[in-house]
């Protein structure tokens, strides 16, 4: 199986998270053509992050996203500075939205990080090399 991996000169890597993250209060503000526009916004705004997004899922009422990041720049960045260039230009594109809600996103956001590998394979992996060394 080939994994393709990143590098930014000093780390080689392969990191995947799992994001979710809601409109302020939950409201279901995420249909046409507000999800089709965000959709655009996020792939627009994932080159100048240097991050991929590998899979995206909106619904009315939040937003899922696999995203493969430098774990050097960290997800946290990331997902903040997408939340906050996306809120401005759908504010302004979306009049609408700011009639709404008081701010477009909640605070808070849930993230995974997303293995190649299970997490039992990596720990036996770690326990044969001590018993290799012994």
């Amino acid at each position: 199986m080939y994994r393709s991996v990143e590098s930014n000169y000093n780390v080689v890597f392969d990191c995947k998270y799992h994001v979710v993250f809601c409109p302020k209060y939950r409201k279901k503000v995420l249909k046409e053509p507000v999800d089709i526009r965000l959709k655009e916004l996020f792939l627009e705004k994932e080159k100048e992050l240097r991050t991929e997004i590998v899979e995206m899922e909106i619904m009315p009422d939040h937003v899922h996203l696999l995203i493969k990041c430098d774990p050097q720049f960290g997800i946290h960045r990331v997902v903040k500075s997408l939340k906050g260039y996306i809120s401005r230009v759908l504010w302004m594109e979306f009049r609408h939205l700011k009639s709404r809600l008081p701010s477009l996103w909640t605070n808070s956001y849930f993230v995974a990080t997303v293995g190649t590998v299970q997490l039992d394979v990596i720990q036996n992996y770690m326990e044969s090399q001590k018993e290799r060394s012994d």
